[in-house]
């Protein structure tokens, strides 16, 4: 018998009425998904919800925000992580099940790629009445290979089929999932991320000698530093007197070093930085390169801060940063475009960054999401019951 046919029954305005939710990430690792969940996961109203998150562990040279979740009813499950491996991967998927059947979950929602797949076979397989999952970006493009986006795009049509609602973090995100025909409109819906933004917003901008033009973001392939490299060095060239400064680790960390030897004292590589507040505030512009993005976080930060951005046009960016307006776009992979629009930003991009600052500090703000995520939960439970006399919350 399913878990939704074991289910007692709990009527909505009694105080009993809990709604168990197990909450499923790879990992816990430095960037926004992590921030997104454990608001999630701890925010959520406690006389309707509770929530149990699982997670694996976190990469070499990530960055790890497992802090977060210390306070939280958190699992940490090792094979589940970034990697794809037959054999962990089964692993994973039996131990998942194993906790469904135990805690039966009424909802069952589920983060980033790899826990997307195993987590909601292992529901389906457990009788989970409802299943969920958010992209927080995708994996369709920019990261396989042309054999391997195929694969994946193929594998999460296939989920899409057991999953009750599809969550995209932007309008970039959801366009693109139905451009690749991983789910029907009717299925997707739009709940931005949600960030604790406030202590950017109350951060004094630091008054600079010296203009410093920053990147936040993990160092591998898909962010694309080499860009930002391409761009420091033309922008010296035409006589640009500032400093460049890269925020953040992985495993291009000691090629990028290399790579950037003839800017010597001009660029500084920070590693991972938790005052991010106080690193936003010294900064002059902040820029982002990547090749594919779902949702900038370290765009909405530095815009919360009241820092001009300058960022590559792909994926989510355009849902944060319209050109003109919250900020400037450069085509990517066009170093002399993205430097032309730094220097604008820094002529120009004070008065552009005060009024982005007011508008995603209400477009992301964790209050919002909050709000978003428990009437999504209700709706799709009032669907249940409507559909299903049985099952009894």
């Amino acid at each position: 018998m399913g878990i939704g046919h074991s289910l007692s029954a709990i009527s909505h305005s009694s105080s009993a009425a809990v709604i168990r939710i197990l909450r499923i990430i790879a990992r816990l690792n430095i960037g926004g998904p992590a921030l997104h969940v454990t608001h999630l996961a701890r925010e959520l109203n406690p006389d309707r919800f509770t929530t149990r998150l699982v997670t694996g562990n976190v990469g070499k040279d990530e960055g790890d925000m497992g802090d977060l979740a210390r306070d939280l009813d958190w699992r940490v499950i090792p094979e589940l992580g970034r990697e794809v491996s037959p054999a962990d991967d089964f692993v994973t998927l039996l131990k998942l099940w194993k906790l469904m059947r135990q805690w039966k979950p009424h909802i069952v929602h589920t983060h980033t790629a790899k826990a997307g797949a195993v987590g909601r076979i292992a529901a389906k397989l457990a009788g989970v009445p409802i299943i969920v999952h958010t992209f927080h970006g995708h994996t369709f493009h920019g990261y396989w290979g042309k054999v391997g986006s195929h694969f994946t795009i193929n594998i999460e049509r296939a989920l899409s089929l057991i999953t009750n609602k599809v969550i995209a973090v932007s309008d970039g995100v959801r366009d693109d999932l139905i451009q690749y025909r991983i789910a029907t409109p009717q299925k997707i819906l739009i709940v931005p991320l949600g960030l604790d933004l406030e202590p950017f917003a109350r951060q004094p901008r630091a008054d600079a000698a010296t203009p410093t033009i920053g990147i936040v973001g993990r160092l591998v392939p898909i962010k694309n530093h080499a860009l930002f490299l391409q761009m420091a060095r033309l922008m010296i060239a035409d006589g640009f007197r500032g400093r460049f400064m890269i925020v953040g680790d992985g495993e291009l960390r000691g090629e990028l070093e290399s790579r950037a030897r003839d800017l010597g004292d001009r660029i500084l590589f920070s590693g991972w930085r938790r005052d991010l507040v106080n690193v936003y505030s010294g900064m002059s512009v902040v820029v982002n390169t990547s090749l594919n993005e779902g949702t900038p976080v370290a765009l909405i930060e530095a815009l919360a801060s009241g820092v001009p951005v300058v960022a590559t046009a792909v994926g989510g960016v355009p849902d944060v940063v319209r050109d003109g307006e919250t900020g400037y776009l450069a085509p990517s992979g066009d170093a002399r475009a993205l430097a032309n629009q730094v220097n604008k930003a820094l002529r120009d991009g004070t008065s552009i960054a005060h009024r982005a600052q007011v508008e995603v500090l209400k477009k992301f703000s964790k209050e919002r999401l909050i709000q978003n995520v428990e009437g999504l939960y209700e709706n799709l439970i009032q669907k249940k019951q409507t559909s299903n006399s049985k099952f009894g919350v």
